[in-house]
């Protein structure tokens, strides 16, 4: 089947008995019946208030219930909020607060950080329901029972709007305007496209992250509209992800490398059991990936494992594993709705090979960060953005990253790339994780500090210690290795792979 339909509802009337959703469970969902449960959840947030342009959050991990949540906001005109689970009361408190969600629905598993946000951002009890049992909260039964299962009147495109990481900093929403138009006449799933993934075609979706997080809930949201049934896991494991691939054939899926780093550690016998020929499409970003778990991952996987650059901002780049392999290193070549720039710090543009920050500019329109205009201001160059990541642009217009800007290390007037001295801490195989930055040295400004999460078997401690850095010292020149190594027994990174620097620098 190859006829491209645009949009979940458009299938789910035409084929409504296909499956569309695998439940973390193994329970599979219908188009009817997903179609049906989110009309209801749309119907159910009318009746609390809900117009088009409002907003509601979701705390929740992946399951249906999130899914309804999207296609509802997606046919109401509503702004779906999906919050990070992993955040304290106060911290989602600041995103339900800032967002003016009207409602807040989370899950029995958060149900004292949610209480504690609702209550703190003055949510009344009448809009807070919980999957389960939660204290404080109605049972999300009450928004779905009763309620009418035929589309909704007056349906328009909604939107997702996303909090950014708030690695740096308070957390920001990125808020998109509303086409106003039905969600058929809005362009849906295209955007896969881009990574040759095609409509229909016997694909089936693998989600193995959290959906709250930007890119996760965009190439599962994308895939269904495009008619690939999604399969979720709810929390993830390398031999449950390698089982999942197995059972359910699953084509493609979007990654993080820390993913790749903890497939890569699982015993030989344990990678064998599972067949994982059928993925085409191992798609990795979020964060940057040493070059020498690219390659095994090339070696054990083939050539679907792929990678992109973007943001929760826009995009973007993309580099089959062809050209990967051609020019090492690159996060790929822009998409045709994107336009990579370097530039200086005086605004300057730069030609290719030159080191400066990296922008973006996207056709598909505009963004603004909800409620800050300083910041929605803050740099841009025309119509370029950017969030301050460092690169070059080859002859040929593949891009390089090199780090954040924020993250830059400059000891001596020198500067080092913390990305590149994690990549070699990598290699040593005592080291399951790594972070690298900078602090205050009272000669050279900053030295290089590092933080290690060691393998399993492996006892932190001084002898530890010198054995990795003497490892540095084989790998890196002088200047760039770590002048002492700190131990930690679980890198705070969100399950994104996203990592929280400014934690470590705290300790």
């Amino acid at each position: 089947m190859t006829t491209t339909v645009n949009g979940f509802w458009a299938q789910a009337a035409q084929n409504p008995d296909r499956t569309m959703l695998v439940a973390p469970d193994g329970e599979r969902w219908s188009a009817k019946r997903l179609h049906a449960t989110a009309n209801q959840l749309v119907h159910g947030l009318r009746a609390a208030g809900l117009g088009p342009g409002d907003a509601f959050a979701v705390v929740l991990p992946n399951g249906v219930e999130f899914f309804t949540a999207y296609l509802a906001a997606a046919q109401a005109g509503f702004y779906l909020v999906p919050v990070n689970h992993h955040l304290v009361g106060p911290e989602i408190a600041w995103i339900v607060a800032d967002s003016g969600a009207k409602a807040l629905i989370a899950h029995e598993r958060y149900a004292p950080q949610a209480r504690a946000a609702a209550e703190e951002a003055a949510l009344p009890a009448s809009h807070r329901f919980a999957v389960g049992d939660a204290p404080g909260f109605r049972p999300y039964s009450a928004l779905l029972d009763g309620q009418p299962s035929e589309p909704p009147r007056d349906r328009t495109s909604g939107g997702v709007m996303n909090y950014t990481s708030g690695t740096t900093g308070k957390p920001r929403g990125i808020r998109r305007p509303l086409s106003g138009k039905p969600p058929e006449e809005t362009h849906l799933g295209g955007f896969l496209g881009f990574f040759g993934i095609k409509p229909f075609d016997d694909n089936v979706h693998l989600v193995c992250s959290p959906l709250y997080h930007t890119a996760v809930l965009q190439f599962a949201a994308a895939a269904l509209h495009i008619g690939h049934p999604v399969v979720l896991m709810d929390k993830w494991t390398p031999e449950e992800m390698l089982r999942v691939i197995d059972t359910y054939a699953c084509t493609h899926t979007h990654m993080v490398p820390t993913q790749f780093h903890r497939l890569l550690a699982l015993p030989g016998e344990v990678k064998g059991r599972y067949d994982v020929s059928s993925m085409r499409h191992a798609i990795h970003g979020a964060a940057p990936c040493p070059e020498h778990i690219k390659r095994a991952m090339l070696e054990w996987w083939g050539p679907c494992v792929e990678e992109y650059y973007a943001a929760s901002e826009g995009g973007g780049t993309f580099a089959p594993a062809a050209e990967w392999l051609k020019k090492p290193g690159t996060v790929g070549r822009p998409w045709p709705i994107s336009e990579i720039a370097i530039f200086d710090d005086a605004g300057n543009r730069l030609p290719p090979g030159e080191l400066g920050t990296v922008y973006m500019s996207m056709t598909t329109g505009g963004f603004r960060y909800h409620k800050d205009e300083d910041k929605t201001r803050k740099n841009r160059i025309g119509d370029f953005f950017t969030v301050g990541d460092l690169g070059f642009l080859d002859a040929d217009g593949y891009l390089y990253l090199r780090d954040r800007k924020i993250d830059l290390i400059i000891s001596g007037g020198v500067n080092i790339y913390p990305a590149e001295v994690e990549a070699a801490l990598l290699t040593h195989p005592a080291v399951a994780d790594a972070a690298v930055f900078g602090v205050p040295h009272e000669d050279w400004g900053e030295e290089v500090k590092a933080v290690v999460e060691p393998a399993p078997g492996r006892d932190a401690g001084p002898e530890l210690a010198e054995e990795i850095l003497a490892h540095c010292g084989r790998v890196l020149a002088r200047y760039k290795c770590p002048r002492s190594v700190d131990f930690i027994a679980e890198m705070p990174r969100d399950p994104n792979g996203k990592l929280y620097k400014r934690r470590l620098r705290a300790l």
